[in-house]
């Protein structure tokens, strides 16, 4: 990807860069041992506390994501009923560290944004005369550092939130469509989704414009009734649940759609679920797009979105926890692939997975900002 944070679409991207020559993630490393055959939280949490205290020497590449492991790690763990493994005051203090801040009003029209950044590495130090032109945050580590803020406990009424805010329209273009930071970047669904997420965790839609957005996800609907990252683009699961999430959260659909007139819908329900429906594979995992590997990853991707259109029903939920079982690693977390080594990604969306299949000792899972319900509503 040409810009770094988190995207609810970076699976895609692993699975087109699988051959690059760069160091291997632990996901493509085979596991030397069977899977367990249940769902084992003790494991999953020592995993996910390990990951909390120190991030093994893989993911330095992967150091300008920084918010983004946190938020797999420190959500993760909430999940599993183990958020007293974590420090909430201390993650609160350094998540509040990110944020980058204008130095006047004014500064909120120059075209930058002033959200989070993915970490200290995007962080510039003022130049000579005490200014920061390049220290602009980045609209995916916005949306993790608020989703850990409320994890946390965090009252967001607290933050700083006109910056964001004002700044953040900055970032949204005429199609409706929004790019992640102020200069260089893609335009995609994406980021609308983290757009609506900022504006819905922050109470307050003055960042966007809804009619705009909800144009461009509308254009984003393929023939086959999935959503591409772009209009035209190929339909995949990231995509889909970007589009299917953003309208949920801007007010356009409704919750359990398949229970209400669907044909009133602004989108194509019937296809869409039909196409959602056609991504589990017959080993029962899920796949992001046709013809494609099933992946842990997309049994929340997809998964979520048959939760908030309602079809989640329709799945085949013992042949689903079967496929997820096999990515579980004995060390805890869970892989990509069946039986290969655990990752932080996959991990944390083997526990959504999980947490949608209703299994005991997990916290219920707010679908559309991909958290636990209870951080969603701020009980904590």
């Amino acid at each position: 990807m040409a810009t770094r944070g988190w995207d609810p679409a970076d699976s895609e991207v692993e699975e087109e860069d699988e051959d690059e020559t760069s160091s291997p993630s632990p996901s493509a490393l085979p596991s030397p041992s069977s899977p367990l055959p249940y769902f084992d939280r003790d494991r999953h949490v020592a995993f996910l506390e390990m990951m909390y205290n120190l991030i093994p020497h893989y993911y330095q590449s992967q150091e300008i994501n920084r918010l983004t492991l946190a938020f797999f790690t420190i959500s993760g763990l909430h999940l599993l009923q183990a958020l007293d493994r974590v420090d909430k005051d201390r993650v609160a203090n350094w998540v509040l560290s990110f944020q980058a801040h204008p130095q006047s009003k004014a500064e909120l029209k120059n075209g930058q944004f002033y959200g989070f950044h993915g970490s200290r590495t995007s962080q510039f130090p003022p130049d000579e005369n005490g200014l920061s032109p390049y220290n602009a945050g980045h609209l995916a580590s916005t949306y993790c550092a608020l989703a850990i803020l409320k994890t946390v406990g965090y009252n967001l009424l607290t933050i700083d939130k006109e910056s964001i805010l004002i700044s953040m329209r900055n970032l949204q273009q005429p199609d409706g469509s929004f790019m992640p930071l102020h200069v260089g970047a893609e335009t995609d669904l994406r980021f609308v989704y983290c757009a609506a997420a900022v504006c819905f965790m922050l109470e307050d839609w003055s960042g966007m414009d809804r009619e705009k957005a909800k144009e461009y996800i509308l254009n984003c609907q393929s023939y086959d009734g999935g959503f591409g990252l772009s209009p035209g683009s190929e339909s995949h699961g990231g995509g889909t649940y970007c589009a299917v999430a953003s309208l949920r959260l801007m007010g356009y659909i409704e919750d359990d759609l398949l229970s209400k007139n669907a044909s009133s819908s602004i989108i194509n329900v019937p296809l869409l679920l039909d196409w959602s429906m056609q991504r589990q594979a017959t080993d029962g995992g899920f796949q992001g797009r046709a013809n494609k590997a099933s992946d842990t990853c997309y049994a929340f991707w997809i998964g979520a979105v048959l939760r908030i259109l309602g079809g989640y029903k329709f799945i085949d939920k013992i042949a689903l926890r079967s496929f997820l079982l096999t990515c579980q690693s004995e060390f805890g977390g869970f892989s990509k692939y069946p039986e290969m080594q655990p990752d932080i990604y996959h991990s944390y969306y083997g526990c959504t997975a999980f947490s949608l299949l209703e299994e005991p000792g997990l916290n219920p899972l707010c679908a559309e900002l991909g958290m636990t319900d209870l951080a969603a509503l701020g009980i904590i």
